[in-house]
């Protein structure tokens, strides 16, 4: 499915919380308490979030090639359209080679959620959940509160009113938020564990929800913040996708349970670059759910 608009979620704000870097790319986020833009109920209005560790920038080309050589059931000639759409990778130059339209350092995309989550167990890691994305998204600069500072929120609409551009930037451009994160704005959009969990519906087998109606018209009284626009957007958008989508401004990173201790070695601390080849290994049972299981998908 090609997409030339996506959103991806931001909710509202969180505690603070120092920040700890890890050699491994990651950076230690939480605790605390998430605020949602819309409640699930009236009196669930904040959601706890528990200590995690989040990838500092976006999974780039280079380490997606270096991941799809070690397992080529994620190249594009052999995934199966159960798992990816046609547009999978489809701006590389061959089922293991990047070429000009795909530079080693940008963030990687055409990506499905299937091969998002594999990549991240693959390391050892999963998605972030949209909880935790939206809780490290809602920090600014200079505290955990973005929304207090001037001009975040105005910039945030700015990226999403300009046209997408055709040449992505490379990855940890951007300064950093409060707790050491790049790019979560500004750059793609990206993948969460359970991206299409805020519109659910009440009844599986149809596939539609009468909750949906609570995001049009006077479903907007009971939000958190009726100004918070761009999280309206985002939210409305998740419930349009499906894990098989790809789009060339939709990317992910990933993030593990607890803080940066004991993190294990991945493609940012130290993997052979992509022009090494790796053996082929076998990715773990995802035992968190966050999507349903596809025959070829292990």
């Amino acid at each position: 499915m090609r997409l030339s608009v996506l959103i991806a979620p931001a909710f509202l704000l969180a505690s603070a919380g120092a920040t700890m870097a890890a050699p491994g790319g990651m950076v230690g986020v939480g605790p605390g308490e998430l605020h949602p833009v819309y409640a699930a109920t009236a009196s669930a209005t904040t959601i706890p979030i528990g200590a995690f560790a989040l990838d500092r920038v976006p999974v780039t080309n280079a380490e997606f090639l270096h991941f799809v050589r070690g397992h080529e059931r994620w190249r594009r000639d052999r995934v199966g359209r159960a798992l990816a759409d046609d547009d999978y990778l489809a701006h590389w130059a061959g089922p293991e080679e990047l070429g000009s339209s795909a530079r080693p350092d940008q963030p990687a995309t055409r990506v499905s959620w299937f091969a998002a989550r594999a990549y991240c167990r693959a390391q050892g890691k999963r998605l972030p959940t949209e909880a935790e994305w939206e809780f490290a998204a809602s920090a600014g600069e200079q505290s955990a509160d973005g929304a207090a500072e001037p001009g975040f929120r105005q910039r945030i609409l700015a990226w999403y009113a300009a046209p997408a551009v055709t040449d992505l930037p490379a990855v940890g451009r951007r300064p950093p938020n409060s707790w050491g994160i790049q790019d979560l704005h500004g750059l793609v959009w990206e993948w969460v564990l359970d991206f299409n969990s805020t519109l659910v519906s009440s009844d599986s087998r149809t596939g539609k929800s009468a909750d949906r109606l609570q995001f049009c018209g006077a479903g907007a009284f009971v939000a958190g913040d009726k100004q918070d626009y761009a999280s309206f957007m985002r939210l409305a958008f998740r419930g349009s996708l499906e894990a098989r989508y790809t789009a060339r401004t939709l990317g992910f990173r990933c993030a593990r349970d607890g803080d940066v201790q004991g993190e294990p070695q991945d493609p940012r601390g130290g993997a052979p670059p992509p022009e090494a080849s790796s053996k082929k290994a076998g990715e773990p049972q995802d035992t968190r759910g966050g999507g349903p299981a596809i025959r070829g998908e292990q």
